[in-house]
Parts: structure tokens; C-alpha cells; sequence
């Protein structure tokens, strides 16, 4: 247990205070804010695992969850990439570097990255669903020796919705076969046309039992790359999906993030996909 895990335990709504020191425009109406925290101290105490969230806190617009797209192993800022949507993030929007706004974090359960150690690893990823994800990317990459061949697979709307694409040929010479497919081509694009699962489906899998598969993107998405990757022989105890639904308190205490008999924010966003399977396929749930 983390010393940032034993003080959220402690008091669960502590609230620190950030600063933006940067904000790098991404896609149409997605920014990454990197923050560093007022208090030193809180700086280095702070960790987390990826997958995990923070809770982004604007005095007059309110807080939302959002997950982390920094590198896990960063000690003096921390990124996320968020879409404009709600009142939180468009007031976020408005702002500047060297504001300031609230935070607490981390929270949620993290994906299972020790338990990816020697296995082959496809990363599925639809649109901003990618965010969450690349702090696994950067592990792996610091790790590359831990893992054997690791995918990813992501997919957009349109060429110009693919996420952090300046990224993409540092990551392929760290070893990770990036593939890339949009919804609709746009002029002078070449690559692949189709859903994700698309790639999934017609990936080479030499061991099946020995790959483990990581899912983040829209749930249609997700409940359709599942059903490919156990149609592969992906086993169910190494599928994981990421459910990013509606988190307000982040400590399961105000219900408005249940799903089934669990709430995403305590016992997820990452679940092991039987955890959660029943309830994909059940529209408004």
C-alpha cells in the first residue's frame, strides 16, 4: 500500500490543490492538462497505478472523474486528457496554465499489469479510450523485457480523432506494433477502414492462452472486442475492460455509479471482463 493509498483510506475527501502547467491540445476538443501539485510534500507522496483515476475538482462547476494519461512513474506532474463535455470540463477549458483548481486521487482498481509478465499483450482501444491506456504503454516501454510481442489496436472516427498520433513511432521503436483503422476515411489517408475489432479479428495470435487482452473504448465497442477476443481463445481470467461510467463520490458511497452488484469506482473502471460481462449486452443499465 502507497503512502497517497493510506492518506485517501484516512480521509477519502481531501481535496489538494493544483496548478496547470501545461496544456497540450490533442484532437478536436481533447486537451491534456499536465498539473503539479501546490504542496511539495503531496507531490511526493502521490502515486498511482495505471488505470486508476483522479477526481477534478472546479469550485462553482463541480467534480468529475477523470483517468490518468500520465507516466506512471512521474514525480513532478501529472497529465490527464480530457474531453470537453460537461460543466466541470468546459469550465476546465476556460482555463490557463498557472490556475489552479482541486484535486483527490488516486482511485479505482488498476490494470493487471504484473500479471501480463511474460504474456503477449493486445491493447483495444476506441477513440479517448486510448487515455487510459497509455500509462500502460509507457510501463511496458520501461519494461520491454517483461512483456513479449505487445499490439495495439486503435481506432477513431476519422484520421484526425486518432489520439496522441505525434506518439505512435516512438512507441513502434520501443518495440509495440502499433495498427491504427478509422470509422471514415478523410483525403490522403491510407490506412485501415473498419471498427477496431476489425484489427482484432484478423490479428495473428501464435499463443492465444498466453496473451492477455486490455479494453478501454465505448461500451458497444468493448462488448464487441471482447466476443472477438474470446473467438480467438483469449481466455476470460486475461480479458480486462475499463468501464468509465458515471463516478461522482470515487468511494462507492452514493450509488451512481452501480453497475450489477458493484460500483465501478471501488471495484473498478478496470474489471476482469466475467466480472462485468452479464451487464454489457443490457441497454440503460
Amino acid at each position: 500500500m502507497t503512502m497517497a493509498t493510506v492518506i485517501n483510506a484516512a480521509n477519502p475527501w481531501l481535496t489538494h490543490t493544483v496548478r496547470i502547467v501545461e496544456i497540450t491540445a490533442e484532437i478536436p476538443c481533447v486537451s491534456t492538462y499536465h498539473f503539479e501539485f501546490a504542496d511539495k510534500q503531496q507531490a511526493a507522496r502521490y502515486r498511482f497505478k495505471p488505470g486508476q483515476f483522479n477526481m477534478i475538482y472546479l469550485p462553482g462547476a463541480g467534480e468529475s472523474a477523470i483517468s490518468l494519461s500520465a507516466h506512471p512513474g512521474s514525480r513532478d506532474r501529472w497529465s490527464h486528457t480530457i474531453r470537453v463535455a460537461g460543466n466541470v470540463t468546459q469550465s476546465l477549458a476556460r482555463l490557463g496554465t498557472g490556475e489552479t483548481l482541486g484535486l483527490r486521487g488516486p482511485y479505482g482498481a488498476s490494470w493487471p499489469i504484473e500479471q501480463c509478465l511474460g504474456h503477449d499483450v493486445i491493447l483495444v482501444a476506441g477513440g479517448i479510450g486510448l487515455a487510459p491506456l497509455r500509462p500502460v504503454i509507457y510501463h511496458i516501454i520501461d519494461h520491454r523485457t517483461d512483456y513479449d510481442h505487445v499490439t495495439l489496436l486503435h481506432g477513431a472516427r476519422t484520421p484526425e480523432g486518432l489520439l496522441y498520433a505525434r506518439e505512435y513511432d516512438d512507441w513502434r521503436a520501443s518495440g509495440i506494433d502499433v495498427q491504427t483503422t478509422v470509422d471514415r476515411a478523410s483525403a490522403g489517408w491510407n490506412g485501415n477502414v473498419g471498427v477496431a475489432t476489425l484489427l482484432l479479428d484478423r490479428l495473428l495470435l501464435p499463443r492465444p492462452e498466453q496473451t492477455t487482452g486490455l479494453v478501454c473504448g465505448p461500451e458497444v465497442m468493448m462488448y464487441f472486442a471482447a466476443k472477438s477476443a474470446l473467438h480467438r481463445g483469449i481466455a476470460t481470467k486475461h480479458l480486462w475492460l475499463s468501464s468509465e461510467r458515471n463516478m461522482q463520490c470515487a468511494v462507492g458511497l452514493c450509488g451512481h455509479c452501480q453497475l450489477g452488484p458493484t460500483f465501478v469506482c471501488k471495484d473498478g473502471p478496470v474489471f476482469r471482463y466475467d466480472r462485468i460481462e452479464p451487464f454489457l449486452s443490457i441497454e440503460g443499465l
